[in-house]
């Protein structure tokens, strides 16, 4: 009688889409190079630390090999855009889109700080308590103009971003000359060899010629224009940002004398506290924060310039007798007083 073989024990089937993972409660890992609390973190509360930490942002791209290699961003209609785009201009025109984003927001916070406003006057109304019914109402016009701050801020950096368009644009113009010399030896380097003897090699070497002359004449146009337009752009960027920082530091020190008006003495049951008598003393204040506001000017050093350009983005003639061109102060321009005020000449 021949011997029955025995199934092999059960085997439950494995799941190869979605393999099982070991539970671990240990919190994730930080990406390499990071710095827990932003790149000055690790040196804020230790004076004894070595201040060699890297200076540039370059240094922690790790992994990947591609440009937008772990960016995690998503296909759309501005990837689309993007894609259309000269590979010179494309990095360019990214920071330009991001940089779009950043004005959005600066704008929408703006207009949130100002409805916030409104909406603490309202409440201070609402008390029935002149002092906070008064004190909050001021408050609210100080905060609304630390909203408006933030959407003049917006409306420069839109400024500074047309001026990095006219780098992108002068790389997208210089991409056709790189691509031409690129396919001229391209072809020349094919036809010798295949054909050595051709005769059409002479023609090709002439046009490749023709083709690095005028690449040459591109590449020093995008030299120049890149240097000066990113020297004029980020000296109006960072102007900007004095200018919106001194004058909401303005209305926030004034802001602060307001509530120096506001009496928190604490009272028992039954007692009534002293009638508020300090309306005068808050307009008043109101009236100082505009005057500064009328009397701020932008007071930085020089940004140094020698672009002396023409209009093919050559050196003009009288490049090397020209002065330097200074950044002369801004008048401040103040919200609903209807005057306008001179912009400052930024570096051209």
């Amino acid at each position: 009688m021949m011997a029955s073989t025995l199934p092999p024990p059960y085997t439950p089937p494995r799941s190869f889409l979605f393999p099982r993972r070991n539970a671990s409660s240990a919190p994730p890992a930080y990406p390499p190079g990071y710095v827990p609390g932003g790149l000055f973190a690790k040196y804020a509360n230790d004076p004894r630390e070595k201040r060699n930490r890297s200076l540039s942002l370059r240094a922690k791209k790790t992994g990947g090999s591609g440009p937008d290699a772990g960016s995690g961003r998503r296909f759309g209609f501005a990837s689309m855009r993007a894609s259309t785009q000269p590979e010179l201009s494309k990095k360019l025109y990214r920071l330009i889109k991001s940089e779009n984003h950043v004005i959005s927001n600066y704008t929408n916070a703006g207009r949130e700080q100002i409805s916030i406003a409104s909406q603490l006057s309202d409440w201070g109304l609402s008390t029935n308590d002149d002092a906070i019914s008064d004190i909050s109402d001021k408050i609210g016009v100080m905060l609304s103009e630390l909203g408006e701050q933030d959407i003049t801020y917006a409306q420069n950096l839109e400024d500074f971003r047309t001026v990095l368009k006219s780098i992108r644009n002068v790389e997208a113009s210089v991409q056709p000359s790189r691509d031409k010399r690129a396919r001229v030896t391209d072809d020349i380097q094919r036809l010798k060899y295949k054909e050595p003897q051709s005769p059409k090699l002479v023609l090709l070497e002439q046009e490749l010629v023709r083709a690095e002359a005028e690449n040459l004449v591109a590449e020093a146009q995008l030299s120049n224009v890149t240097r000066q337009k990113l020297k004029e752009a980020y000296a109006a960027h960072f102007a900007a940002v004095v200018e919106r920082s001194q004058k909401q530091e303005i209305l926030a020190k004034h802001a602060r004398r307001l509530l120096s008006l506001l009496d928190d003495t604490p009272v028992v049951p039954g007692d009534a506290r002293p009638a508020y008598d300090l309306e005068r003393d808050a307009r008043q204040i109101l009236a100082d924060a505009e005057e500064d506001l009328r009397n701020w000017t932008l007071e930085l050093e020089e940004v140094p310039t020698n672009a002396q350009l023409d209009a093919n983005a050559m050196p003009s003639v009288s490049a090397g007798n020209s002065p330097v061109t200074e950044t002369h102060p801004q008048q401040a321009t103040l919200h609903g007083t209807g005057e306008e005020a001179p912009k400052p000449e930024l570096v051209v």
